[in-house]
């Protein structure tokens, strides 16, 4: 009996010790046999899949954490496109977890494909610069994604100011939109900035009889003996000029100063007042021409010199007496310049001692160079006109003048007064221009008129002459009207 319990008690001990082992044993068995499992159930990786995490676990979980920051800050974007374009998100997850797993192997980005990228660039304005239509349409589609700048304000607001100048200058609204219409918007530039109230009109161009040669805006000056700043008569007058603004044919009037285009021109009448019957015939040449407005003012301005038997000498700057549109106008045989004074709105004494009137016109004819000339009415040296300019002549000492003739300095030709009706007698509609339904000369010029008083009305009344031609009122005086 003892042995038998004794040997009981060896056997239950013997079993103590290696169910530790065997427990171990069982549960190494057990997970094996778990893992297995998990390796037969689990889904399988693509080979694609292998080479991009290639078998770092830390590097695959920190490209994941990236991915939603990225496509969270793409999301403001692909949906404005999407609102905008009806484009589709720029990628599917399917694609950004390809992207992700290939990026350090074909280094392609993520969260974007190009096409996104180029949408994207051309929202922020990175693109080629957009006209102000594009522009005010970009501001539209972003949104709360930037604020505009001050650029863009700039732009959209100048086009809309320009479309109520030229609905307000001219009453002409359907010009406007045929001029704001250009994709590139370098012809709206041209027309209304940099200080600018020329604006070109195809329709305008279309409706101007050719019997206008030249139109353009004219003024008026005179300038005092040496000593005299402010004339008492017409005997304390030293000369008059006349300038000369030419615009293109087609062009009309909006708001603000003129432009400087370089192409003025500067006319001298040393008989000092202007021709006011048939039997006046004052010679007039050019003194500068295709000038900038800085030369201009260089020659009417204020100087002082010294005389060996007077000593100090002050010569005083010319001063403005007018200022309108004109013409030169063809009306057959002979041609004309034609005028209508915008400043002063009602001539005084001044003007009517120089000969001026409210509207007014001038038979015109030019010397040939070539040809001797009364005693005392040429100057020391003529124009040098080419060879085609000179056959027009024909040998003839005279011949109506042609507007081209004013580009070259030294040009010498005669203003000739009329009686009555001098605008009527330049402005007669010619045949050829009644055929093909043009507008009269004489409308022509009372439109243009009627654009340059808005304009001088809005700028600073008879001051205008002076912010036109880019003068100081200071240092000039001011328009005069009576002695």
């Amino acid at each position: 009996m003892a042995g038998t319990r004794s040997s009981a008690r060896q056997a239950a001990n013997a079993a103590a010790n290696t169910s530790p082992a065997s427990s171990q044993s069982q549960s190494a068995a057990n997970k094996d046999s778990n893992a297995g499992a998990k390796r037969k159930g689990g889904p399988t990786t693509s080979p694609q899949a292998k080479r991009g995490r290639k078998g770092s676990k830390k590097e695959q979980t920190t490209l994941e954490d990236t991915l939603p920051n990225q496509a969270t800050e793409n999301e403001p974007k692909d949906t404005e496109m999407k609102d905008g374009s009806g484009a589709p998100p720029s990628q599917a997850p399917e694609t950004d977890s390809k992207d992700t797993e290939m990026k350090d192997e074909k280094e392609a980005p993520s969260g974007q494909t190009p096409e996104d990228e180029s949408k994207d660039t051309e929202m922020k304005g990175e693109t080629v610069a957009p006209t102000a239509e594009g522009q005010e349409t970009t501001l539209a589609q972003e949104g709360s994604t930037r604020n505009p700048t001050s650029e863009d304000s700039a732009t959209a607001n100048g086009k809309s100011s320009d479309q109520e100048k030229l609905a307000t200058s001219s009453g002409e609204p359907e010009q406007t939109t045929e001029v704001n219409g250009k994709q590139d918007g370098t012809e709206e530039a041209n027309v209304t900035t940099g200080g600018d109230a020329v604006e070109e009109s195809s329709k305008r161009e279309d409706s101007t009889p050719s019997s206008i040669l030249e139109k353009g805006i004219i003024y008026f000056f005179f300038r005092g003996r040496v000593g005299i700043n402010e004339p008492s008569d017409v005997s304390d007058i030293a000369r008059s000029y006349i300038i000369l603004r030419p615009l293109p044919h087609g062009a009309k009037l909006g708001d603000g100063p003129i432009g400087d285009a370089g192409q003025n021109r500067m006319l001298a009448l040393p008989k000092k007042v202007l021709p006011v019957s048939p039997k006046d015939r004052f010679m007039t040449f050019v003194e500068k021409t295709n000038v900038s407005m800085d030369e201009i003012k260089s020659n009417l301005s204020s100087s002082d010199y010294m005389t060996k038997t007077a000593g100090s000498r002050h010569t005083p700057a010319a001063a403005p007496i007018g200022e309108g549109v004109y013409a030169i106008t063809s009306t057959g045989r002979e041609t004309h310049l034609a005028y209508i004074l915008t400043i002063p709105s009602e001539v005084s004494e001044v003007q009517e001692g120089v000969g001026l009137k409210q509207r007014g016109s001038f038979v015109t004819t030019a010397k040939n160079p070539e040809t001797a000339a009364p005693a005392g009415a040429s100057l020391p040296k003529g124009a040098e006109y080419p060879k085609e300019i000179l056959d027009e002549f024909r040998g003839r000492g005279w011949m109506p003048l042609q507007p081209k003739l004013l580009d070259y300095e030294n040009t010498q030709f005669l203003v000739i007064g009329h009686n009555e009706g001098a605008l009527e007698k330049a402005t007669v509609p010619q045949p050829e221009d009644q055929k093909e339904n043009k507008e009269e000369p004489k409308e022509e010029m009372e439109k243009l008129e009627h654009e340059d008083d808005l304009r001088v009305e809005h700028l600073k009344g008879d001051d205008s002459v002076f912010e036109d031609l880019g003068l100081s009122s200071k240092e000039y005086p001011k328009l005069q009207t009576t002695w």
